[in-house]
């Protein structure tokens, strides 16, 4: 093997995606009737496009129709469904979950989109921005963490959390101080970018197994 001619090999593929933007899905993990959810989720995005560099999917759980129950022989109908979320999910080089706090934990709505998908999820960088009470949702993201983990995927460090956002934002959606969660956002989008060119690029040269 030409050891020269596979490192030019894979320096020139590193090249060509280091000016593609970063896939982002950014997934809102609430399906309550009432939820807080678009409000939280409305601020990140403009945060997310203001950021640049991103080209971004909104995966929406009230939006997807997944059974809870799982089947060998799952219908058309349901085969389709997955097929196409699956397909959003692959596409995906990094995700940003939206999540509340139910019961010191993440929504069952999100659990199962979760659990409809394996390979999707490999050797990706997750962040999440969480909201809630006295906690702000960082027990749910703890939780995801062991989750995602499990699913081989890289979860990051950094993340925005609201305590009690119902009183945070305006009738327009609006943070009235919103200083510390822009930077916030900020520092979780410098390190999810980070990791995802980088695992982009991985990926590119050495196909992750699982």
């Amino acid at each position: 093997m030409d050891t020269n001619s596979t490192a030019f090999e894979a320096s020139a593929r590193s090249n060509s995606l280091a000016d593609k933007p970063i896939r982002l899905a950014v997934i809102i993990g609430s399906n309550r009737e009432g939820r807080y959810a678009p409000v939280i989720a409305d601020w990140f995005l403009s945060r997310a496009e203001s950021f640049g560099g991103l080209d971004i999917d909104v995966v929406d759980v009230a939006e997807i129709d997944l059974p809870t129950t799982f089947s060998s022989q799952p219908s058309d109908t349901v085969q389709a469904e997955q097929a196409k979320v699956a397909e959003r999910l692959a596409a995906a080089d990094a995700f940003v979950v939206i999540t509340p706090e139910y019961n010191h934990s993440y929504p069952a709505g999100l659990k199962n989109l979760i659990d409809w998908h394996n390979a999707e999820w490999h050797a990706k960088p997750v962040g999440f921005v969480s909201y809630g009470g006295l906690s702000g949702g960082l027990r749910a993201v703890e939780h995801l963490r062991q989750i995602f983990a499990e699913l081989h995927a890289v979860t990051v460090r950094d993340t925005v959390s609201f305590h009690g956002p119902w009183g945070q934002f305006d009738e327009d959606g609006q943070h009235t101080s919103p200083e510390e969660c822009d930077t916030a956002a900020k520092s979780l989008l410098d390190r999810l970018t980070w990791w995802a060119h980088a695992l982009r690029d991985a990926r590119s040269v050495r196909p992750f197994s699982a």
